[in-house]
């Protein structure tokens, strides 16, 4: 009975290792692919910054004053 009982446990957790490895190695795996995603994404956005600080700024046209239509109108 003691046999038994010993060897069912030692099934038991072998197998619940194995599961576990097999869980770990693709949360592993999945979580690399994220974190090659993410640093894309940051590049991308490093890169897009970087083009925008060496583009000349443009005059804008705000600046500039509007007349006031609605003063035109009695």
């Amino acid at each position: 009975m003691a046999l038994t009982n010993f060897i069912l446990t030692v099934a038991g957790v072998s197998a619940v290792v194995l599961l576990l490895r097999s869980d770990v190695k693709q949360s592993a795996t999945i979580f690399r692919r994220n974190i090659r995603q993410i640093r894309q994404w940051l590049e991308e956005e490093s890169a897009s910054t970087k083009a925008a600080e060496k583009m000349k700024p443009k005059e804008l046209e705000s600046q500039v004053p509007e007349k006031d239509v609605s003063k035109d109108k009695h």
